[in-house]
Parts: C-alpha cells; sequence; structure tokens
C-alpha cells in the first residue's frame, strides 16, 4: 500500500510538472507556459536552457535536436508542443491593433483580466500627429499584452500590428487601420508603435539583451490595400507598382519599421506585386528585408496566404512547389496549416533542402528565446511583475481618453458656433449615437474596459437630452424616421447628429463601392438642419473619407466633426470637444475626396498624375483632382500664426562625386544619386529649421506643426509637396511656443526616379507651414 501511495504521488508530481511545461491547450492557468523548468532535471541539461549561450547558439540548438515532423511541425501559427524537450505549444497569432486584442487564437479575456483597454482606431489615432503619443500608448499595449500573458491567458506574445500600408485609395476597408495617407506619417508611427510594443526607447535606446517585452510585426508587406472591388479580391489582385512608386510611396514605411524601429516580425500580403506573390518574392524578403535593411526578425504569411499562391492565384504548379516557393523567398512561419499538410512531401521530394526549414525555425525559436519564454518562469523575469493590476488601469484609460481628444478633426466652425454652451434641451440625433461603445472601436477590438456610448458622454451637459435614431437600420439608413427626428430638432436648444459608417460599411475584405452617406443619411441630416432652432453640429464617425460637400456649404449645418473611431472613452472625449473642455487640434491624415473619385479603378496603383489620360493621381503629394478636405486640414477653438525664428543651411551646395543631367521640356534638370554622396555625406547636409508658433485665442491648444517642402517650379513625377516633419506641441492662450525640425537633404529632398532611384534636384524649394514659406535652394 506504501509503495502504491509513492507511486501515485510521483505520477502526480510528474504530471502536475509535465501540465506546466507543455501546456498545450489550457489557458486557465495562472501560470504561462514557458520551457527551461530550472528544478526539472529533463530540461536542466538542455544547452538551449543555459542562459549563458548566446541566444543564438541556444536557438540553433533547439533546432538541431528536433525530427523532421517536430521541424514541419512548428512552421505554422499553431506550433504543437515538443514534450520531450519540456517545449510548450506556441501561438503566433495575436493582435494588438489599438489594444490587446481577442481576435487572435492566442488571447483569451476570460480569467482574472477580462478586457483590455481600447485605444481610438489608428486613423484617428494619427490625426494627432503626435509620435510621443503613439509611443505612449503602444508602451501601454506591450504591457497589458504581458500583464495578460502572466495571467496565463495568453499563448503567444507576437502581435501582428502595426498595419503600416498606405492609404491609397479612400475606399480601402482597411484604411481606418493605418495612420494615413503620408509616407513619412506612416513611417514614424510603424517605429513609436514598434518600440513602444517591444520595450526599446522612444530615443532609440536598444533593448536589454535584446529581450522583448512583446513582439511586433510590421504589415502588409507590400503594396496591399485592396480587399474585394468590383469582384477582384486580395488573394487574386496583381499590383502593377513603378519601381518610382515603390521606393517613395509603399516601401518606406516598412524600411523604417525594420531599420529604425527594429520590428522583431513582418507579414508578407496575399496580394501579387508584378506577377510575384509577396510570400514567394526571394527580392522582396530577402534581398530586401534581410540583405539591404539587416531585418533579423520572422517572416509570417498572413492567414492562408501560402494555400492561395497555388489555389487562387497559381502561381506554383503543385502544393509542395508552393513550400519550397515561400520558404526559399525567406518566409518562416504560416498563418495556415498548408505546411503542415505538404512540407514533408516537399522535403521527400527533394523541392525543398532541410536547411531552408532549419533556418526559418531558428528565426522563430529565436523570437521566442528573446521573448524570454525559454528562460524558466517568466513571472521571475524582466517583465514577470507586470500584473493585472497594469490591465485597464486609470492611467491606461486616461491615456485612451487623451488620444481620443488629440485626434479628433474640427472641420467646420461657421460663426464660431463651438463650442456649445451648456443648455437645457440637448437633440441627439443618428444611427451612431447611442450604439455600444463596439461602434466606437473600428476592427481589431478587444473587449473594453469601459463602454461610454457618445449619447452616455453628452447626458452631463444638458438638463434635458432627447435622442431618435433617425435610422431603424443602424447607419445603412435604407429606412428613415425622418418625421420623428424632425420634433426633436424642433424641440431642442441644439442638435446634434452623429451620422457616418461602422464596421457593416468598411473593414477587413469590405470595400466600399461609393464615397457618400449611406441611405438616407444626408435626406435625415438636411431635414433636421431645416427645422433646427439653430445651425446643427454634424459628427462623422467613419475610417475612410466621405463626401460632405452639402454639409459644408449648407449654413444650417454649423458644425462638422471627424471623430474617426474614437475608441471606448470616444463618448466622453467627443462630448469635452463639443462643449468646450478641450480645444481640438486634430488634423486630417487622408486627402477627402469628391464623390467622383469612384470613376477611378481601385487596381490602379500609380500615384503620379497623367495628364494625357485624365488620370489624377492618389493622394495629396501627387493628386490634381478637386478635395472635400485636404490632408493635414483641422480647425481649433484657436488661431495659430507661425514665423520662422531661423533657417540654418538654407543654401546647399553639393561639390561631391559626379552630375548627372536628364532634358525634360527643353530644360536641362541637373541632378546628383544620394546612393553616389554615401552615409557619410548626407550626415552633414541637413536644414536646421526654428518655428515660431503664437496661439491668439484665449484657450490653450495642443497643435500639430506640418512642415512641407515642394519645389519652386513643378516637375513632371514630383510630388505636388511632401511633408518633412511634424510635431505636437501645446500652447497657452495668448501664448508663444517653439519647434524644431532637421531636414535631411538625403532623405527629405530627394525624389526617386523612374528607376526607383533617390535623387536630389538641383534648384529652389519652398518650406511651407500653413500660408507661409521660406525659400532654399540646392545648387551641384
Amino acid at each position: 500500500m506504501g509503495h502504491f501511495s509513492i507511486t501515485i504521488t510521483f505520477i502526480f508530481l510528474f504530471l502536475t510538472r509535465y501540465h506546466r511545461l507543455v501546456h498545450a491547450d489550457s489557458l486557465a492557468t495562472n501560470v504561462p507556459p514557458y520551457s527551461c523548468d530550472t528544478s526539472n532535471p529533463l530540461t536542466k541539461s538542455f544547452p538551449f536552457c543555459n542562459l549563458n549561450l548566446t541566444i543564438t547558439q541556444r536557438a540553433k540548438d533547439i533546432v538541431s535536436r528536433l525530427t523532421l515532423d517536430e521541424k514541419i511541425s512548428q512552421l505554422v501559427n499553431t506550433a504543437p508542443a515538443i514534450p520531450r524537450l519540456g517545449i510548450p505549444s506556441y501561438q503566433w497569432w495575436n493582435e494588438a491593433l489599438h489594444g490587446v486584442s481577442y481576435v487572435g487564437k492566442g488571447i483569451r479575456l476570460n480569467g482574472s483580466i477580462t478586457a483590455a483597454t481600447s485605444f481610438p482606431q489608428i486613423i484617428l489615432i494619427a490625426a494627432s500627429f503626435d509620435p510621443k503619443l503613439w509611443y505612449r500608448i503602444s508602451k501601454v499595449i506591450g504591457t497589458e499584452a504581458r500583464g495578460v500573458y502572466n495571467a496565463g491567458q495568453a499563448q503567444g506574445m507576437t502581435f501582428w500590428a502595426p498595419n503600416i500600408n498606405i492609404f491609397r485609395d479612400p475606399r480601402w476597408g482597411r484604411g481606418q487601420e493605418t495612420a494615413g495617407e503620408d509616407p513619412l506619417v506612416n513611417s514614424k508611427y510603424g517605429v513609436s508603435y514598434v518600440r513602444g510594443l517591444q520595450g526599446d526607447s522612444f530615443e532609440g535606446g536598444k533593448l536589454i539583451g535584446g529581450r522583448l517585452k512583446a513582439s511586433a510585426c510590421c504589415k502588409h508587406f507590400t503594396a496591399y490595400d485592396l480587399e474585394n472591388w468590383k469582384g477582384v479580391n486580395r488573394y487574386v489582385f496583381d499590383a502593377k507598382v513603378t519601381l518610382q512608386d515603390l521606393a517613395d510611396t509603399y516601401q518606406p514605411s516598412f524600411h523604417s519599421c525594420v531599420v529604425q524601429g527594429r520590428s522583431s516580425g513582418i507579414m508578407c500580403a496575399y496580394n501579387r506585386v508584378n506577377g510575384v506573390p509577396n510570400c514567394a518574392d526571394y527580392n522582396l524578403l530577402t534581398n530586401t528585408a534581410r540583405k539591404k535593411w539587416n531585418f533579423n526578425g520572422y517572416i509570417a504569411s498572413d492567414c492562408d496566404a501560402v494555400r492561395f499562391i497555388y489555389e487562387k492565384q497559381g502561381y506554383a504548379k503543385t502544393p509542395e512547389d508552393v513550400v519550397a516557393d515561400v520558404l526559399r523567398a525567406g518566409m518562416d512561419v504560416e498563418c495556415g496549416n498548408y505546411m503542415t499538410k505538404h512540407a514533408k512531401s516537399a522535403v521527400l521530394q527533394k523541392k525543398i533542402p532541410i536547411s531552408q526549414i532549419d533556418r526559418a525555425l531558428h528565426n522563430l525559436f529565436t523570437i521566442r528565446i528573446r521573448l524570454g519564454l525559454f528562460d524558466g518562469n517568466p513571472t521571475k523575469l524582466q517583465y514577470g511583475r507586470i500584473g493585472p493590476n497594469q490591465v485597464c488601469s486609470k492611467e491606461n484609460l486616461d491615456l485612451a481618453l487623451e488620444a481620443a481628444r488629440s485626434g479628433i478633426v474640427l472641420l467646420k466652425n461657421t460663426a464660431s458656433i463651438l463650442p456649445l454652451p451648456r443648455v437645457n434641451t440637448l437633440g441627439v440625433i443618428g444611427p451612431n449615437a447611442n450604439k455600444s461603445s463596439i461602434v466606437l472601436l473600428g476592427n481589431y477590438f478587444g473587449q473594453p474596459c469601459k463602454q461610454v456610448s457618445i449619447l452616455k458622454g453628452f447626458y452631463t451637459y444638458a438638463s434635458q437630452t432627447h435622442y431618435r435614431s433617425g435610422c431603424t437600420d443602424g447607419v445603412k439608413c435604407a429606412s428613415a424616421e425622418i418625421d420623428r427626428a424632425v420634433e426633436v430638432a424642433k424641440i431642442s436648444d441644439y442638435v446634434i447628429l452623429v451620422m457616418g459608417l461602422d464596421q457593416s460599411q468598411e473593414t477587413e475584405t469590405l470595400d466600399r463601392d461609393h464615397l457618400e452617406l449611406p441611405g438616407k443619411q444626408q435626406k435625415l441630416i438636411n431635414s433636421v438642419a431645416k427645422a433646427s432652432k439653430k445651425p446643427v453640429i454634424l459628427v462623422i464617425l467613419c475610417g475612410g473619407p466621405v463626401d460632405i460637400t452639402f454639409a459644408k456649404n449648407n449654413d444650417k449645418i454649423g458644425g462638422i466633426i471627424w471623430a474617426g473611431y474614437p475608441g471606448e472613452l470616444g463618448g466622453r472625449a467627443l462630448a469635452q470637444v463639443v462643449f468646450g473642455d478641450y480645444n481640438p487640434g486634430g488634423r486630417l491624415p487622408m486627402t477627402w475626396y469628391p464623390k467622383d473619385f469612384i470613376k477611378i479603378p481601385m487596381t490602379d496603383m500609380r500615384m503620379r498624375a497623367d495628364p494625357s489620360s485624365g488620370y489624377p493621381g492618389r493622394t495629396y503629394r501627387f493628386y490634381t483632382g478637386p478635395k472635400v478636405y485636404e490632408f493635414g486640414y483641422g480647425l481649433s477653438y484657436s488661431n495659430y500664426s507661425y514665423n520662422f525664428i531661423s533657417v540654418k543651411n538654407n543654401n546647399i551646395h553639393i561639390n561631391q562625386s559626379t552630375t548627372h543631367s536628364i532634358l525634360e521640356n527643353s530644360e536641362t534638370i541637373r541632378y546628383k544619386l544620394v546612393s553616389e554622396l554615401g552615409k557619410k555625406a548626407c550626415k552633414t547636409m541637413s536644414i536646421s529649421v526654428t518655428l515660431g508658433i503664437t496661439n491668439t485665442g484665449s484657450m490653450a491648444g495642443k497643435h500639430p506643426v506640418l512642415l512641407f517642402v515642394k519645389p519652386k517650379k513643378g516637375r513632371n513625377g514630383n510630388p505636388v509637396k511632401q511633408l518633412v516633419g511634424f510635431e505636437s506641441v501645446t500652447v497657452e492662450g495668448g501664448g508663444k511656443g517653439e519647434v524644431g525640425f532637421e531636414v535631411s537633404v538625403c532623405e527629405h529632398l530627394s525624389r526617386a526616379n523612374e528607376s526607383g532611384v533617390k535623387v536630389i534636384e538641383e534648384g529652389g524649394y519652398l518650406f511651407l507651414v500653413g500660408e507661409l514659406e521660406y525659400s532654399i535652394n540646392i545648387t551641384l
């Protein structure tokens, strides 16, 4: 009996330790899955558990111990446990676009942590033009992610964000996930996000020992910005992109994410670029990312992208060929299960050497080691003290509120009708006014900590609040109760209309087919405006722009506010802006086009205008057509004026290397290649700009300062103007402030030629800030 008792005890202890080691499926325990338990003789002797070895040595040791079947099992997002080595299962697919989300497969908000801070959707965060704010937000997301992991509610710490694709076409359903249409803004956003999430310092300090608080993954690489347009979907779309557009529009944000942000992950996109699937493009993944940019992280496919290369695109002849193509290209892990089905047969058919699989596995296990998952119990390590009290904290929610207020854009304010006074009766009308906070979150959200609808946010500012949806079927508004809405307008001192879009109109897999407000929204707005005692306030919730020219030109609509998708505290933030507790300062991160823009095919990837065919170009940098609102537009309750305090080195003479020339319209244009100048020469060629800002209003305001440059003489293929610097500064009412910019001649004043090569042209240029101009010259 005693021997039996000892045996049972031994089995119990073994199973307990085994469960803790591999933790393959359960997320209920409060101990996160990890490897290399220091008290377990099974793993204690393995070199990959030796903290004195380098990360590279440890990763190589793990890979060397795996059988072929075990190796193949690790090439997919749901990587199973390897019990004989004490390696737990791992889930690569986790999401944290604007807060820790349960959209991926690895996070469960169902234990001691049931929610996470849900910040505004990225397009609204971008409207603050404040990289320091962006960094603070992602730092919180990384901390909350680690807190969820420490609570045993996560099977992975690799997060597939940020989305740094360019918002090229206003119909794109996922434009809301991006920082807008400008490459510099997307670049700075990506760097801020990656450094904050991974645990880097904003000033560029290196990660301690290369360790990661969480892992960021820049996506979608590259030229991805179409979901489904007239039957052409993202799985089959072949994006025809010029070398010129790749160099100065589609690739800069990814270059910055890797080189400056030091991202530990990249995701290759579904689509093809010039005939080649992104995930099978050796030139993209290996030559560009790994060799030119020195990327040393892991590369994941978008979900089922590997399968679609064979099944939808017909790029490869067999499934085994697809496996060989993506591994040779440099991809490391598939979101899906195609690799587990066909990688072994690809090896047996000698279509791919095992060394390519080992290369991918080395990259994957390196990331897991950098996350501290092979260092013993991670709750006892560098980030192990992050607990549930650091998730949904008051400080984090205050930051979500600040982010929403900083991004909200005031588009119209006739006769300074805003801010509104406290009122007796307030009418709130519109399909987006009284929805749960879900509509405020955009897509890729998690369970928010608090839920404050827009209607609820207005309650404290009026003695009585009267509400009508106006649309019986939400924002679709195929059926409208206009008479009932008009009745509310007639009895209210002021009326706020909360209209726009939601995820039924724009989201992943869903592009829009028009740029107008859906259904009878416009008719509802005009009817209410006509009946109201005073001009109404129109609030638009949307990610992509809408043509609201009718409202812009209607005198009965006194104020227009774009609130994006403002996050879980968006209702409170909007009310504070409308009633003057906060001075709005957000500025549009994308052009708002007129409704006729839809005549241009979404599939046309050209950025530059083509006057000969009537093609107007895209984004503020190249678009030559009419606009509803332009990039960078935004009003405030204050007025701001600028002055150039100093511009150092405004006459640049470049005498290094060979001078080239081209003939254009009987004019000789001289230029130099940036590559021939070299990094050392480029470092010496910068222009220091110090700007003064004066707030001529009575309210303090947070104001984004945007510095553009444009050539004095427009030339074919050159941007109309180009953002070269931005910073957000707070200026007291009646006060002054200063902001400085370092403008690199090689980086900011160069352009890509038709071969995709960066060149610096001789000639005159203008710095632009608001209506202010300053002349600079470059001579060769």
